[in-house]
């Protein structure tokens, strides 16, 4: 924790804040994109997109999970998502699922999480939209985890739509939305295409 704290208190010395680029900053944000991940401390937006400061939103949870439209009680997922299109006027949103992902492998395995409550109801509602590929995984002497993760990412994707402000953007021709699988070990970057098919683009 040290060493966090005192980069921390460096970071005013080490960027040049009189610069143009933080006044700019300053006066408001224009992201080009939300990007939608998972907490993993592996993944890291802005190194994978090389995004500068003001160039991506960001929404972070366990399994970089959308709740679906008319879902009970409050959600910084929802407000996110609404802030970013009806406010900022983000065109692209990424969902980017990653390899060697804790809410993945717990799906796969069946993990009695009585002991963590909250992140038991938080994956309670991706079950049921995973019930078929973590049967078939389930039969396998070596499951999937990335199968897994990457059908969560296009489940993801379905739950953003079920929103009236994405229906609307979409419909209109304002927005975008794109799948990505990100791997940790090789940093590979895997996009959905229009068959909900992952592939890897040659740079």
């Amino acid at each position: 924790m040290k060493a966090l704290l005192d980069r921390a208190r460096a970071f005013g010395r080490r960027v040049d804040f009189e610069s143009d680029e933080y006044r700019k900053l300053a006066e408001g944000q224009c992201p080009e994109a939300l990007f939608i991940t998972c907490s993993d401390s592996r993944v890291i937006p802005a190194l994978i997109t090389g995004a500068r400061p003001g160039e991506i939103f960001e929404l972070r949870n366990a399994g970089n999970i959308v709740p679906p439209y008319g879902c009970s009680g409050a959600s910084g997922e929802v407000a996110t998502v609404e802030y970013a299109l009806e406010v900022l006027g983000v065109q692209d949103v990424v969902v980017c699922g990653h390899s060697h992902c804790g809410a993945m492998r717990a799906l796969i395995d069946g993990d009695d999480l009585s002991a963590l409550p909250g992140v038991d109801a938080w994956l309670r509602p991706a079950r049921p939209a995973l019930a078929e590929v973590l049967t078939s995984s389930a039969a396998d002497d070596d499951p999937s985890l990335s199968d897994v993760a990457q059908r969560n990412v296009v489940n993801q994707l379905a739950a953003l739509r079920s929103h009236p402000v994405v229906r609307r953007r979409l419909a209109d021709g304002e927005l975008r939305l794109h799948g990505w699988y990100y791997e940790v070990d090789t940093g590979r970057v895997h996009e959905l295409d229009a068959d909900d098919h992952f592939r890897v683009h040659a740079a």
